[in-house]
């Protein structure tokens, strides 16, 4: 139903790692195994032991530029969380600095422990998540139209 870049490679100016984030929203997850049989046809990675149950996920093939493949509900909370923070930080470049400063000391300090790394980066998140949902509130935000 839709496709989008998201994740911080989305928004211009803002630190981030060498990897792409897609969002591909579907109107069920429970029929995700045609879409997979197309994914992992082009080259994709299904990865099942995905402990995030919002979603279903899919990695690059080894050697392959470092690509991850959100597939979430079409309207659901995760789905919308992505968007948001997305627009959100494109619209607030003044956000930019104190979270890449935090991704800079967080990924030194976590250099080998991802988890680590990500669970310390949530306050954060929320923090911003919170201004962004106060922000769609007075502008009426709602998610353009899908990058593809």
């Amino acid at each position: 139903m839709r496709i989008d870049h998201i994740g911080s490679t989305a928004i211009r100016g803002l630190a981030a790692k060498p990897i792409i984030d897609i969002q591909i929203s579907v109107a069920d997850l429970q029929s995700v195994e045609v879409l997979r049989e197309r994914m992992t046809a082009i080259g994709y990675v299904w990865r099942p032991s995905n402990a995030d149950l919002t979603k279903r996920y899919f990695r690059e093939a080894p050697g392959n530029e470092r690509t991850h493949v959100h597939v979430r509900g079409r309207g659901s909370w995760s789905e919308q969380w992505s968007l948001l923070f997305r627009d959100y930080m494109r619209a607030h470049a003044h956000e930019h600095a104190p979270y890449g400063e935090l991704k800079r000391a967080l990924a030194a300090r976590y250099q080998n422990d991802r988890v680590a790394y990500t669970e310390a980066k949530s306050e954060h998140l929320w923090t911003i998540i919170h201004r962004a949902d106060r922000w769609a509130a007075q502008t009426g935000w709602q998610p353009g139209p899908s990058d593809a």
